[in-house]
């Protein structure tokens, strides 16, 4: 069993206007944007990141907005929920907010014996917030969000599987102790983590075929410490038969992916070196920043993308 997983890193979906994400996710749940850059194999299409104060694993929402994206459906073999934790008595405060913007609320429910709201986003985006007393992280705090009703960061994440069976064990070797279960769910937690600790896993034998578009994760982030821990990671997943993606330089973290056995791309990503290697962290995400070897390609893609407003 790996003791280098520390809990989430990011969630990473696909969408549709990059304005429209922009907004639900800064203007409507309070979240900073943290990063305004490009997808590294498909550069006319931004990566928006969206976290805490300065983009801390464990907080970052990232997006992949494609302007003529068909809409995803849900179904198994993906996240079909993605929870943020919120302090304790607000989640009436957020359902009249969510109401306000016409979002699609599903009602508040007990899981585990945690209070919960489920709700859409802007493409159908599986969304829930989760309310943790004692969560010690910070909201984003010069948003328009309240810090005392601010988002901490994630709780964690749901996956639907046609059976849970090979994923549950992959998560106990990756460091998950299974800890209740709850009808069709089995509820995974990682000890001493970063706050983001919780994956569960919903078994739907008869769900079709999830079908990736808009308002789908296209992949799940684990969050390690280094380098050092990371490549151990790798070389326990290598030698367990994953096949694990080499090292590649995501500029703000280290990662590597590979897709488990109920189809989900799982991605392992490295704490730092964070989203201030290249900005003042008074201004992050204010510029579009560009990897290297997307460098030469600034004046064409600052004509050919979509403007987006703070």
């Amino acid at each position: 069993m790996l003791n280098r997983i520390k809990g989430l890193h990011h969630v990473t979906a696909m969408a549709g206007d990059a304005q429209r994400n922009n907004d639900f996710f800064t203007r409507v749940l309070g979240l900073r944007r943290v990063k305004k850059t490009v997808n590294f194999d498909a550069p006319d299409v931004y990566h928006l990141y969206y976290g805490d104060e300065r983009g801390s694993p464990g907080t970052v929402m990232t997006s992949f907005p494609f302007p003529r994206i068909v809409k995803g459906s849900r179904g198994a073999g993906e996240v079909v929920e993605t929870a943020f934790a919120v302090p304790a008595g607000t989640l009436g405060w957020w359902k009249e907010r969510l109401e306000a913007i016409g979002a699609a609320t599903h009602g508040e429910e007990g899981r585990f014996g945690e209070r919960r709201l489920r709700f859409s986003g802007p493409e159908g985006e599986g969304l829930a917030l989760v309310e943790v007393p004692g969560d010690v992280r910070a909201p984003f705090a010069r948003g328009p969000v309240p810090a005392e009703k601010g988002l901490h960061g994630f709780r964690g994440v749901t996956l639907r599987l046609h059976d849970g069976a090979a994923t549950g064990e992959l998560l106990r070797f990756m460091g998950y102790e299974e800890v209740e279960r709850e009808n069709a769910l089995t509820r995974y937690v990682i000890a001493d983590g970063n706050g983001a600790d919780i994956v569960d896993i919903e078994v739907v034998p008869e769900a079709p075929p999830a079908r990736q578009g808009a308002g789908s994760v296209h992949h799940v982030a684990f969050a390690v410490e280094d380098d050092a821990a990371q490549l151990e990671v790798r070389k326990a997943l290598t030698e367990a038969r994953f096949g694990v993606t080499p090292v590649i330089d995501r500029d703000y973290f280290r990662a590597i992916y590979f897709r488990t056995p109920g189809g989900v791309l799982f991605e392992v990503a490295t704490n730092g070196p964070g989203f201030a290697r290249d900005e003042d962290p008074a201004h992050l995400g204010e510029a579009l920043r560009l990897p290297a070897q997307h460098a030469h390609l600034r004046e064409r893609l600052e004509r050919s993308l979509p403007p987006i407003g703070d």
